[in-house]
């Protein structure tokens, strides 16, 4: 008898299929109901282009039991994704290349007589640092009118970008509250009126909030323009939004945090060397394949586990840094990081059905190795979060551990005390230390040089 299949909590909503995991593998079920489009997707080419160009996750079709009595029509194997995340952890760049690459199936799919019946943003990945579609239940024989998914590309897609664009990168966030993405009515009354004059953002937000609302429901608005949307016209929309998307910049500001990742403001080029080849060696003496940087960020450190070929993710609260690490990262083609925003203090919550379609970072792990890289005096000061609850979340996290402590007669732990009362004695590496041990077994320390500092590593008890 196969072991017990486990169904993934955000895959229950589609008939056409589910993914569940047995035995630790990951596989995804085709039901008879989507079994006509998806051998429809194979046999056409489309499946085979699309994973050539990078565009799909590769999948084989493999012998394994169903996960329910009622049978399937196919068992895959998929690719498995090194770390799953969500829209709202991802910058703006990485928001805008998932949206482009949406566009880009779509129109390949054309050209197969397929269609994209969902626009969901929580169906691409970044697999070996690129935009990928991972549900390849997505597609549907192309139907008359206009496109099915177009209320929801707007709204995963158009809106949250047209906002963190012209208003804040932190209305990337909106996503966390609004699961089905961000409502066009709220898009459209929060974009600045110089934004709501643009061609794309004026037909593609503010008409469509507009459009809804007169109709009440998307399939009211369609039917009358089943018969006279043609293929020209799908291609036309299409282009529409991608050239609409292109124009949107990147959102400009500078970060409460910028002059932190300034290196130079806080090492010293010794101290700078000293830290990197001391992480060095602990990378290689652990020898992880998965490691979490928190709080990277432009993720300087990260790249050290990247470049031995880890897949490594690099957390940080900041959306510019955030970004910034992704464009570098894009650029370097480094296929083994992955930058995302995330607050430690705020982290993502269980969300969706039950809290549990979307999975707490806890739920992702553990990782092989968490860095913690000049951090804790942040949690432990700037958030007043105890030491011991500090090292019992991160024993949570990670397998092992490096950890940076930063004593108080630092000049960053001082510029975070000048403002307030010194009410934390218990900050000291010795207490820092007799609450880690609780938790960890310490492996190897190195004093980073031409500083106060010490790296930690610990493997967890």
């Amino acid at each position: 008898m196969a072991p017990r299949a486990d169904v993934v909590g955000g895959s229950f909503r589609d008939p056409a299929g589910f993914v569940f995991r047995r035995g630790g593998i990951l596989y995804r079920q085709v039901n008879q109901a989507g079994a006509e489009d998806y051998d429809r997707l194979i046999e056409s080419g489309l499946a085979h282009e699309l994973v050539a160009r990078g565009l799909l996750i590769p999948h084989e079709e493999v012998a394994e039991e169903p996960a329910t009595s009622s049978g399937a029509h196919r068992i895959l194997l998929p690719d498995e994704v090194p770390f799953f995340s969500y829209p709202y952890e991802w910058s703006f760049s990485q928001l805008k290349d998932a949206a482009l690459a949406t566009l880009e199936i779509q129109s390949v799919a054309l050209d197969h007589d397929m269609s994209l019946r969902d626009a969901s943003a929580y169906n691409i990945q970044f697999p070996r640092g690129r935009a990928t579609l991972v549900d390849t239940l997505s597609f549907e024989r192309r139907r008359e009118g206009p496109w099915v998914a177009y209320r929801q590309f707007c709204s995963h897609f158009v809106a949250p970008l047209a906002l963190m664009s012209t208003r804040d990168a932190r209305l990337g966030l909106l996503l966390r509250d609004h699961i089905d993405g961000v409502p066009l009515d709220l898009a459209s009354t929060l974009l600045p009126r110089r934004a709501r004059m643009r061609p794309a953002l004026g037909l593609h937000i503010v008409g469509h909030a507009r459009s809804q609302r007169r109709h009440g429901s998307e399939g009211e608005r369609l039917k009358g323009y089943r018969e006279r949307f043609s293929s020209r016209a799908f291609r036309g929309l299409l282009e529409s939004l991608r050239s609409g998307i292109a124009s949107l910049d990147a959102p400009s500001g500078v970060s409460v945090w910028s002059d932190y990742y300034d290196e130079a403001t806080h090492y010293t080029p010794e101290a700078a060397f000293s830290k990197e080849a001391a992480l060095g060696t602990f990378i290689d003496l652990v020898r992880p394949s998965t490691v979490w940087d928190l709080g990277a960020n432009t993720g300087r450190f990260s790249r050290l586990a990247s470049a031995r070929g880890i897949d490594t993710v690099a957390f940080d609260l900041d959306p510019f840094a955030v970004d910034t690490a992704y464009l570098e990262t894009r650029a370097r083609g480094d296929e083994h990081l992955l930058p995302l925003v995330f607050d430690l203090t705020n982290p993502s919550p269980g969300i969706g059905w039950a809290n549990a379609e979307r999975m707490t970072l806890a739920e992702r792990g553990p990782a092989d190795l968490v860095l913690a890289l000049a951090l804790v005096h942040h949690l432990a000061i700037g958030n007043n979060v105890p030491l011991p609850m500090v090292a019992d979340h991160l024993a949570e996290l990670g397998r092992h551990l490096v950890i940076e402590f930063v004593p108080k007669t630092d000049e960053k732990v001082r510029a975070l005390l000048s403002s307030r009362e010194d009410i934390f004695p218990s900050y000291s590496q010795v207490e820092f230390l007799r609450a880690f041990e609780r938790c960890f077994e310490p492996i190897r320390r190195e004093p980073v040089a031409s500083s106060e500092r010490t790296l930690f590593l610990m493997r967890r008890r």
